[in-house]
């Protein structure tokens, strides 16, 4: 008898896919990682004998440039948002693409609506304005019951301060959600860099949502975490 198959969410940083102005010193605008996304895959499609993912996907650092350029320009919240949402879902789709036969046809854009699909990777960009991708991830999560996001980003662990301003700063590999909020504060806004969205965390913490902070640029670590082994990163719940 087969077993049923468990449900994981991925919040995967737009960065990773696109990061910003890779050859800035040679004048060339940024590029698609195309090997992170062949090697992201290869971590994913390991485990779909037993796991099934639903991946959202964000806009990064090419996002808020984009926000930086529109800020100069008089755009307010909701036009910056939704450029925001613009960028995740053309970086979403090149992500469903390189999964192939593997991925559900269509990138999914409505977090509150029904996914019928029997395919194990199913990817996600932005919804509407006032929404980020992590809080969609958690939206979908309520909805389906699931209670484990993977957030893959760009850095090793949460900090209980700024690492970048302060030289004490203590990497977090557990952490709770009343302590993780003090550190993100509860105010969100388009193009805000935060290890976890904190309107989204606001939302985990009252559903009971285990968020797991993995660095994508070194996926063994986050093989580690799908094969239950002791892993390099910060688990929040």
């Amino acid at each position: 008898m087969n077993m049923p198959k468990e449900h994981m969410i991925i919040s995967l940083g737009g960065s990773l896919v696109a990061p910003a102005f890779a050859k800035a010193t040679a004048g060339e605008p940024s590029e698609i990682d195309i090997g992170f996304i062949k090697l992201f895959k290869k971590s994913l499609t390991k485990h779909l004998n037993q796991k099934r993912f639903f991946i959202f996907v964000g806009g990064g650092k090419v996002c808020r440039n984009y926000q930086k350029a529109l800020l100069e320009f008089g755009a307010d919240n909701n036009e910056r948002d939704l450029m925001g949402i613009d960028i995740s879902r053309l970086n979403a789709r090149v992500v469903k693409q390189a999964f192939g036969d593997i991925a559900f046809s269509k990138v999914i854009t409505n977090p509150t609506k029904s996914i019928s699909t029997r395919k194990d990777v199913v990817v996600a960009g932005g919804w509407k304005p006032g929404w980020s991708t992590d809080y969609c991830a958690v939206v979908l999560a309520k909805n389906m019951g699931i209670k484990t996001i993977i957030n893959i980003t760009n850095i090793d662990y949460v900090y209980d301060k700024d690492p970048g301003k302060f030289k004490n700063a203590k990497a977090l590999s557990e952490v709770n959600w009343k302590d993780f909020r003090k550190i993100v504060g509860n105010k969100w806004a388009p193009g805000l860099s935060m290890p976890f969205d904190p309107r989204a965390s606001k939302m985990a913490e009252i559903l009971k949502i285990k968020v797991v902070m993995v660095n994508g640029k070194n996926l063994e670590r986050l093989e580690g975490f799908l094969n239950g082994k002791p892993f390099i990163g910060t688990i929040i719940a």
